[in-house]
C-alpha cells in the first residue's frame, strides 16, 4: 500500500543539531555539579527533558534543581547552540516533491514551539506541510508516543497502514512502534544503524537526500521498495 502521510521528527531528521543539543545538555549538567561523558549524553538526545533527565539525576536531586536546570539549558541552547543549527540538504525539495505526489506531511517534535518555528524557516518548509506538533502537545516526550499520537490527530487519524515515520533516534522508533506505525531510520543523526533496527526501524537511509532520491526513482513503492512491509510480522507486538 502506498505511503499517503508521513510523519517528520525534526532534529536530526531535517536539521543538524544532535551535537549542539548534547553539548547544551553536558554544559548544563556541569553547571548544576554533574560531569557526564558527551557520548553518553549524546546517546539520549531524541528524548525530551522529562525522560533524559532521570537517567543522569536522582528524583531527589530533579526535585531540589531541575526546573532550574532545564531553564538554564534552554537559554544556553538559544545563545549559543541554535545559530549554529544547519538544515540538512534537500528537505524543501523532498517535502515539495512529496506533495506534488499527493502525501500529506507533519512534523512531529519535542522541541519548544519557537525552536521549531526556527527549524522550519532554517528548511525553508513553511505552507509545505499539514500539521505540526511540538513538546507542548505532549504529555510524555519520546520515546512516549503522545506526538506521534498528536500529529497523527492533527492529521485526521489516517490508517496507520497508509503512514509512516521518519526519524533518526531509536527513540522515534520505539514511539512510533507503539502505534504500530513503521519507521524509516535516516543516519544523518548520528546513530548507529544496528540499534536503529534494533529499534524497529524498518528501512535505512543516509538523509533527506537519500528519501528525495529514492522517491523519485520509485514513489509507488517508497519508501520500502518492491518488498514493501513484507518482512515486519503484522503481528509484532508494539514495544
Amino acid at each position: 500500500m502506498m505511503v499517503e502521510n508521513i510523519i517528520f521528527d525534526v532534529d536530526g531528521t531535517l536539521v543538524d543539531s544532535v551535537d549542539e543539543h548534547a553539548e547544551a545538555w553536558r554544559r548544563s549538567f556541569l553547571e548544576f555539579g554533574r560531569d557526564v561523558p558527551f557520548a553518553h549524553v549524546r546517546s539520549q538526545i531524541g528524548k525530551g527533558a522529562d525522560q533524559l533527565l532521570p537517567v543522569f539525576f536522582t528524583d531527589e536531586e530533579l526535585e531540589r534543581f531541575g526546573k532550574d536546570l532545564e531553564e538554564y539549558r534552554s537559554k544556553l541552547f538559544l545563545k549559543d547552540f541554535l545559530p549554529k543549527v544547519r538544515a540538512f540538504p534537500k528537505v524543501r525539495e523532498l517535502f515539495e516533491r512529496l506533495r506534488e505526489g499527493g502525501v500529506r506531511i507533519a512534523l512531529a517534535s519535542s522541541a519548544k514551539g519557537d525552536e521549531l518555528k526556527h527549524y522550519v524557516k532554517l528548511c525553508r518548509i513553511d505552507g509545505l506541510f499539514e500539521a505540526a506538533t511540538s513538546k507542548d502537545d505532549a504529555d510524555k516526550s519520546k520515546p512516549h508516543p503522545d506526538i506521534f499520537e498528536a500529529a497523527l490527530g492533527r492529521l485526521g487519524r489516517p490508517d496507520v497502514s497508509t503512514t509512516a515515520v521518519v526519524g533518526d533516534t531509536p527513540y522515534d522508533a520505539i514511539a512510533a512502534g507503539k502505534l504500530r506505525l513503521p519507521t524509516v531510520g535516516v543516519l544523518c543523526g548520528g546513530f548507529a544503524a544496528r540499534d536503529l533496527e534494533a529499534a524497529g526501524c524498518r528501512v535505512l537511509m543516509k538523509d533527506p537526500a537519500e528519501l528525495l532520491e529514492r522517491y523519485e526513482a520509485s514513489p509507488r513503492t517508497w519508501p520500502w521498495g518492491e518488498a514493501g512491509l513484507n518482512a515486519a510480522p503484522e503481528d509484532e507486538e508494539p514495544r
